[in-house]
């Protein structure tokens, strides 16, 4: 198993973009959240289904650079 440049730049590209998507997905949820406490029970679960979502891209993206 080796990861080549081609590689490296997939899985930089893969793992950055779906952190700056959970980063962003937490932050808007965490603010609806503090700006109206009542509703987290409905902001939870998207919350949770977005940063998996955006996760599996990084999984996909971890995939094709050790596959090549």
């Amino acid at each position: 198993m080796t990861i080549t440049f081609a590689g490296g730049i997939i899985i930089a590209l893969g793992g950055f973009a779906p952190a700056i998507a959970i980063g962003l997905i937490g932050m808007k949820a965490m603010e609806s959240i503090g700006r109206n406490p009542e509703a987290a029970g409905k902001v939870l679960v998207p919350m949770l289904l977005g940063m998996a979502f955006a996760e599996a891209i990084a999984i996909y993206a971890l995939l094709l650079a050790f596959r090549g």
